[in-house]
C-alpha cells in the first residue's frame, strides 16, 4: 500500500468505475422498453428488479471471502476482475435480446433467467474491483482524491446513458425502439466490457502465492460459508462501518426507487404522453454532468477543509432543497424549469459514494487494528451487499408504487389523480431516505485525526510484524524429521458425544498444568490487572488443574502466584523479557522477590524473546544466570518454540529444566496428524537437551478461525487435540501445560481471530464444550 497514487493507476480504476455504472445505467435506460413497449405489468418489474438483485447481494459476500483468500502469483483481484468483465458484457448483449412479437410471458422469463446470468458477472467483476480502490493507498485524503477521481470518471456513465433514450425512440435510427434497445445492447456490452477489463490489466498487484489464506476447496465449503458469515458479523460490529452501510442503504435506495419515475412524469405529466422529445434524457444528463464536473470536486474539496463527516451532511442537506423544488418545478408546457432542481439534488449522489468510499477505507484500517486481517473484499461486498439488497427493494417498491398509483403500462395517457400520487412520491421518498441518513451519520467518529492514529499504529504494526507474531513456521518439523516422514499415531474416532463424555473425565479428573490467561473482555496486555478478576479466573479453574503458569511479575501479574498458592495450586512464574530493558530489570527483580517469598515452584525467564528476535541469546542467558544466582533451590529455564533450542546448546546448558512450546496446529499439521506431530517434537527436543528435564510449557489447538494450511479450526478438532495431548502426556508421565485457560480477545491483533479462540473458557468465562449428564456436570 502507499499514499501517493499515480494518475495512470487512479485512471485505470475509474475507468472500471466507469463500466460499474454504466452496466446499471443502461440497465436503468433499457428498462424502460419492458413496460413502454413490450407490456409488462407492474409486478413483473418489481419480480425482475427484487429477484436478480437479491441474487446478487447474496453472492457479494462469497465473493469477497474468494477474493480476499485468493493465493495468486497475479494477486488477489486482477484475474476475477477479468473473468467477470467478460461474463457481464456477453450476458448483457443477450439480457435483451427481446421482441415485441413473442408473449410477454416468454419475454419475463427468458430476461429473469439471462439477467441471473448477468448479476452474477457483476458480482464476479464488481466486488474484487471495489476492494481494489480500497487497497490503493493508506493515506486519509488520497483515498478521497481516489474515489473523488473514479466518481468522476464514472458519472460519465449517467451523462452518457440517457442519450440513449433519444437514439431508442428516434425512427430516422431505428424502425422501433425494442429494436435499437437489441441493437445497442450488443455496441454497449464491447465497450463497457474493454473498460471493465482496464484495472484488471494496469493495477498493480503483487503475488499472495505465500500469504496464509483460507484455503479456497470443497472441503472448506461450508467452512467458509461460515467464516464470511462471521466476517460480516465482525465488520457489522464496527459502529461506524454500521452507520455508513445504514446511511448508503437510505439514501440511495430510496433515490432508486422514485428514479425511474422522471421519464413517465416528463411524458405524461408535462408532455401528457404526446412527445416527451429530449427532456427525460436532459433530467438524467444535466444532472450527471453538474455531478461530474461540478459536485465532485467541490465535495472532495469540502472533505479536506471540513472533514467527511460534515462534508456528508452539508451535501445531503443541500440535496432535500432540489427535492423539495420539484415539487413545483415540474410545470406543464415549461420543462426547463426542473434543470434548476438539478444541481441541488446532484449534491446528494454525488457526495455519497465518494465519501462513502472514501470513509470505507478508514474503517477497513478500524478493522484491522481489530483483528489483525486485512479483508478489503468482505467489506467491500457487505457494503455493496447492503447497496445491492436496497436496490432489490427499491425495484421491488416501484413496481408496487406503479401499480398502487394505477398506472397503465403501455397506456397513451395518465390519469392527473395517478401523475399527481408519482410526483409526490419521486420526491417524498428520496427526501425521507436522506433525513434518516444524516440522523444516522451524525455522530459518525471517524475523524482525520482518530484515522491518522489508527493508520500509525498499523504501520507500526506492520515494521514489527515479524516480532510480534506468535505463530510458529509452519513445516519446520517437517523439514527436520528424516525423509519428512511423520507416521500417524492412532487418533481417537469418538463422535462429538462420546468426545465430551471423554473431555470432561479428563477436566474433572484433573490437568498437570493450565496457561493462565488473566485478561478480561475489554483489556489488553498491558492493561493493570486487579486480584478480583485474578481470584474470580482462578476460582473456575483451580478445581481442573495442579499447576498454573503466568506470563509476566508486572502489571498485576505479580498478584497471580500468591494467590494461586492460597488456593493450593503449584506455580510457573514467568518474566516477560522484551527489548525494554527497563521493564525488564521490573520483571526479573519482581520475579526473583516473589520466588524467595515462596510463592514460585518453577521460574520462567523469557517467552519466545527469541522467536520475536527482540534480544540476543547472550542477553537472555545473562538474565538467565542472574535468576538463578539469586535462587539456586528453584528450578530455572526459558520458554520457547522446541526448534529454538536445537542449535543453541549454550542456552540448553544454562537452563535448569527447558521449557518447551509444541504447536502441531502452528505447523499446518492435519488434526489426524497432530499427535504424531506433538510426539516428534519432543523425540527432537530430547535428542539435544542432554538428558534434562523437559516440561511442555504449551501446547493447544484453537477452536475457531483462520487455518494454517491442513490445520483447521474447530470445536471438534480442539477436543481431539485435548483428549489425544492429555492422554499421551498422563500415559508417558510427561508434565504438560494446557494452552489456554480462557479465550482473550485482545490477542486478535497478533494473531488474527484464531489468537482468541485457544481457551477451554471462552472470554465470558464459560465452559465452550459444556456436558451436562446424571453423571457429568461441567
Amino acid at each position: 500500500m502507499q499514499n501517493k497514487v499515480p494518475f495512470s493507476q487512479k485512471l485505470a480504476f475509474g475507468l472500471g468505475m466507469l463500466a460499474n455504472q454504466l452496466f446499471p445505467a443502461m440497465l436503468g435506460i433499457f428498462i424502460v422498453i419492458l413496460i413502454d413497449k413490450l407490456g409488462f405489468p407492474g409486478w413483473m418489474l418489481s419480480a425482475i428488479y427484487f429477484i436478480p438483485k437479491l441474487f446478487d447481494a447474496i453472492t457479494d459476500p462469497i465473493m469477497g471471502f474468494i477474493t480476499d483468500n485468493t493465493k495468486s502469483k497475479w494477486g488477489r483481484r486482477r484475474q476475477y476482475v477479468i473473468i467477470g468483465a467478460l461474463i457481464t458484457g456477453i450476458s448483457f448483449a443477450f439480457m435483451w435480446q427481446l421482441y415485441a412479437d413473442d408473449s410477454v410471458n416468454y419475454n419475463f422469463y427468458y430476461f429473469m433467467i439471462v439477467s441471473l446470468v448477468f448479476y452474477l458477472g457483476i458480482t464476479i467483476f464488481s466486488v474484487p474491483f471495489v476492494a481494489m480502490g480500497y487497497e490503493m493507498s493508506d493515506d486519509f485524503h488520497e483515498r478521497t482524491s481516489i474515489m473523488a477521481t473514479s466518481q468522476l470518471i464514472g458519472q460519465l456513465a449517467w451523462v452518457f446513458a440517457p442519450w440513449l433514450w433519444v437514439i431508442m425512440y428516434d425512427v430516422s435510427f431505428f424502425p422501433s425502439a425494442e429494436e435499437a434497445t437489441r441493437t445497442l445492447a450488443v455496441y454497449a456490452a464491447i465497450f463497457c466490457t474493454i473498460l471493465a477489463i482496464i484495472p484488471g490489466i494496469f493495477i498493480k498487484s503483487k503475488s499472495t502465492l505465500n500469504e496464509n489464506y483460507e484455503p479456497l476447496n470443497l472441503k472448506n465449503a461450508s467452512r467458509s460459508f461460515d467464516l464470511i458469515i462471521q466476517g460480516f458479523k465482525e465488520a457489522l460490529t464496527i459502529v461506524p462501518f454500521r452507520k455508513l452501510c445504514i446511511a448508503t442503504f437510505f439514501i440511495f435506495n430510496a433515490f432508486n426507487t422514485t428514479a425511474g419515475f422522471s421519464f413517465f412524469i416528463i411524458k405524461y405529466y408535462l408532455f401528457n404522453g404526446d412527445g416527451q422529445g429530449i427532456w427525460p434524457t436532459l433530467f438524467g444528463c444535466v444532472g450527471a454532468l453538474f455531478t461530474t464536473f461540478l459536485i465532485i470536486p467541490v465535495v472532495a474539496k469540502m472533505s479536506k477543509v471540513m472533514g467527511k463527516k460534515k462534508a456528508f451532511i452539508w451535501s445531503q442537506g443541500i440535496s432535500i432543497i432540489g427535492y423539495v423544488s420539484l415539487l413545483f418545478l415540474f410545470v406543464p408546457g415549461k420543462p426547463y424549469l426542473f434543470l434548476f432542481a438539478l444541481p441541488f439534488i446532484s449534491f446528494g449522489i454525488g457526495s455519497l459514494f465518494t465519501l462513502m468510499m472514501s470513509m470505507t477505507s478508514d474503517v477497513i484500517d478500524i478493522d484491522e487494528l481489530n483483528t489483525g486481517k486485512r479483508r478489503e473484499g468482505i467489506f467491500g461486498a457487505i457494503y455493496w451487499w447492503m447497496v445491492k439488497f436496497g436496490l432489490a427493494i427499491a425495484g421491488l417498491l416501484s413496481g408496487l408504487i406503479l401499480s398502487f398509483i394505477d398506472f397503465k403500462s403501455g397506456a397513451p395517457t395518465q390519469t392527473y389523480e395517478t401523475m399527481f400520487e408519482l410526483r409526490l412520491f419521486f420526491s417524498a421518498i428520496p427526501m425521507i431516505g436522506t433525513l434518516i441518513a444524516i440522523w444516522v451519520m451524525s455522530d459518525y467518529s471517524v475523524d482525520e485525526k482518530k484515522a491518522r492514529e489508527i493508520s500509525a499504529e498499523l504501520a507500526k504494526r506492520k515494521a514489527n510484524k515479524n516480532v510480534e507474531s506468535s505463530s510458529y513456521l509452519p513445516g519446520k518439523l517437517k523439514s527436520l524429521v528424516k525423509n519428512n516422514a511423520i507416521s500417524a499415531i492412532e487418533f481417537t474416532t469418538k463422535n462429538e458425544s462420546e468426545l465430551k463424555i471423554r473431555y470432561a473425565e479428563i477436566l474433572n479428573d484433573g490437568l498437570h498444568g493450565l496457561s493462565f490467561s488473566p485478561y478480561i473482555e475489554g483489556q489488553q496486555a498491558g492493561d493493570i490487572l486487579s486480584s478480583n478478576q485474578i481470584k474470580r479466573r482462578l476460582d473456575i479453574i483451580a478445581p481442573h488443574t495442579k499447576w498454573i503458569r503466568s506470563f509476566s511479575c508486572t502489571e498485576g501479574n505479580e498478584l497471580i502466584p500468591e494467590i494461586a498458592h492460597q488456593k493450593g495450586l503449584k506455580t510457573m512464574v514467568g518474566a516477560w523479557i522484551s527489548n525494554d530493558r527497563n521493564r525488564n530489570e521490573k520483571e526479573i527483580e519482581n520475579l526473583i522477590k516473589l520466588a524467595k517469598a515462596g510463592l514460585v515452584d518453577i521460574a520462567a525467564v523469557g517467552n519466545e524473546v527469541l522467536h520475536r528476535n527482540e534480544i540476543s541469546e547472550q542477553e537472555l542467558i545473562g538474565y538467565l544466570k542472574r535468576v538463578k544466582e539469586a535462587i539456586p533451590s528453584i528450578p530455572v529455564g526459558y520458554v520457547d518454540a522446541y526448534y529454538q533450542f536445537l542449535d543453541r546448546p549454550a542456552l540448553v546448558s544454562t537452563c535448569d529444566v527447558l521449557l518447551v512450546n509444541f504447536y502441531p496446529f502452528w505447523e499446518g499439521a492435519n488434526s489426524d496428524y497432530a499427535l504424531s506431530y506433538l510426539q516428534n517434537m519432543l523425540e527432537i527436543t530430547q535428542s539435544v537437551a542432554n538428558g534434562k528435564k523437559i516440561i511442555i510449557a504449551e501446547t493447544g489447538w484453537p477452536s475457531k478461525g483462520e487455518s494454517v494450511q491442513e490445520a483447521v479450526p474447530s470445536e471438534i478438532n480442539a477436543m481431539h487435540y485435548f483428549i489425544a495431548a492429555q492422554e499421551w502426556a498422563n500415559n508417558n508421565a510427561i508434565e504438560l501445560f494446557y494452552f489456554s485457560s480462557f479465550d482473550e480477545s485482545w490477542k486478535v491483533k497478533q494473531e488474527g481471530t484464531v489468537g482468541a479462540a485457544w481457551g477451554i473458557w471462552d472470554k465470558n468465562e464459560k465452559l465452550k464444550f459444556e456436558l451436562k449428564t446424571d453423571t457429568y456436570v461441567i
